[in-house]
């Protein structure tokens, strides 16, 4: 690798880092917000809220590397071209395809990056995910204690407690269950416990007094008690706990794709395959992109100005690839046989980035359609 390849390489993986970094806070947040409301919703503490938000974060990166790189490679280019420093190493020989090596060793980086994050630790941060989800479900103690507040884990019951002691002791206690259309029930006591038994959460209350009122004969009992057990199980309606999915399994498994994964999954083989493909197809695509970029900027030639039309064109190109991309896989989630065409919107970025080097390794064709039109300019004009 030669010196002008460390350089560039270096710049590009300088911005690289850069872009990743602003972008990944930018999504990071968006994703945090939705995630604190949910936390709060349920009583969770700053720890839990923690790891959840970076057990996204690997979902968050994947997505974004390919963008970044982009961004990376098309700044690079641009101000090594404002600079002269293009001018002057092509000068010296250089052609675009020997120019692009660094672009290539660049972009290889980030795909081995992406195929890492997307075949292995996005599919365990997915099942990470899953459980820990399954883990607040049934956390009857965050989902109930709130000092000082009326809670409503599920319509038709209402949980109120003035104080947590440091013993984990519940002070002024109040329990309402009116989801019972023919009844009220409602119990009040000084101390209670919540304890774990074999049928499920327990609510000890002592020192306490419960009222239940007959709707049909408006009748009210009340019974005063030192202690009494209350069954917490159903109150808090259905722990919502999801199956292993496409997206939590990784690709070496789905490869695989033994007879139990597939009735697991509920998929059948070509459906796992169609999925590793996406994966892979990720990474390809933090590679030509990058070369897309490259090559839309080095069409461009030198300029004091900067190339914002070539970036202009750039960041067109990089769209139309994303759209193809992003239709082809809709076609393949309705029919996994097409898989192939997964691989097509990379397939043409490439043949994108080949046209546009092999138009900037030939800029004599267009000094040729200039010097033609130019006679005719001249003889419009006497």
């Amino acid at each position: 690798m030669g010196r002008f390849d460390k350089y560039m390489l270096q710049q590009l993986l300088m911005l690289f880092g850069f872009f990743s970094l602003v972008l990944a806070l930018v999504f990071w947040v968006n994703k945090a917000v939705s995630l604190l409301d949910w936390l709060m919703g349920d009583g969770q503490s700053a720890s839990t809220f923690v790891q959840l938000t970076l057990l996204s974060l690997p979902t968050i990166l994947v997505n974004l590397l390919p963008i970044a790189a982009f961004a990376a490679t098309v700044y690079v280019t641009n101000r090594l071209s404002s600079e002269s420093e293009l001018v002057v190493v092509q000068a010296a020989g250089y052609s675009p395809y020997r120019l692009a090596r660094p672009v290539m060793i660049f972009g290889a980086f980030v795909a081995v990056m992406v195929a890492i994050l997307a075949h292995v630790l996005v599919p365990m941060s997915h099942q990470e995910l899953d459980l820990r989800r399954a883990e607040i479900a049934e956390d009857v103690t965050a989902r109930l204690l709130t000092e000082g507040a009326f809670v409503h884990p599920v319509k038709g019951i209402t949980f109120y407690v003035r104080n947590i002691s440091p013993a984990d002791e519940l002070e002024d206690v109040y329990l309402s269950n009116s989801r019972d259309s023919n009844q009220r029930q409602s119990f009040m006591a000084s101390r209670a416990l919540i304890v774990k038994d074999d049928s499920g959460p327990m609510l000890l209350m002592f020192d306490g007094m419960s009222q239940t009122y007959e709707t049909d004969t408006k009748r009210l009992s009340v019974t005063r008690f030192d202690s009494f057990a209350y069954s917490l199980e159903g109150l808090l309606g259905e722990t919502d706990i999801r199956p292993r999915t496409l997206r939590s399994t990784d690709s070496l498994a789905l490869l695989r794709a033994t007879p139990a994964l597939r009735k697991e999954l509920n998929r059948t083989k070509l459906q796992m395959f169609a999925e590793v493909t996406q994966r892979m197809n990720k990474a390809v695509q933090g590679f030509v992109i990058c070369l897309v970029g490259f090559g839309a900027l080095l069409i461009g030639g030198f300029s004091r100005f900067g190339l914002w039309r070539q970036i202009v064109l750039a960041i067109l190109l990089l769209v139309v690839v994303k759209t193809l991309d992003n239709g082809f896989g809709g076609a393949i989630d309705d029919d996994p046989r097409l898989w192939p065409l997964r691989y097509l919107a990379s397939l043409l970025a490439i043949l994108m980035a080949l046209v546009l080097m092999w138009k900037a390794a030939h800029p004599r064709l267009r000094r040729k359609k200039d010097d033609k039109t130019a006679p005719r300019e001249n003889e419009v004009r006497s």
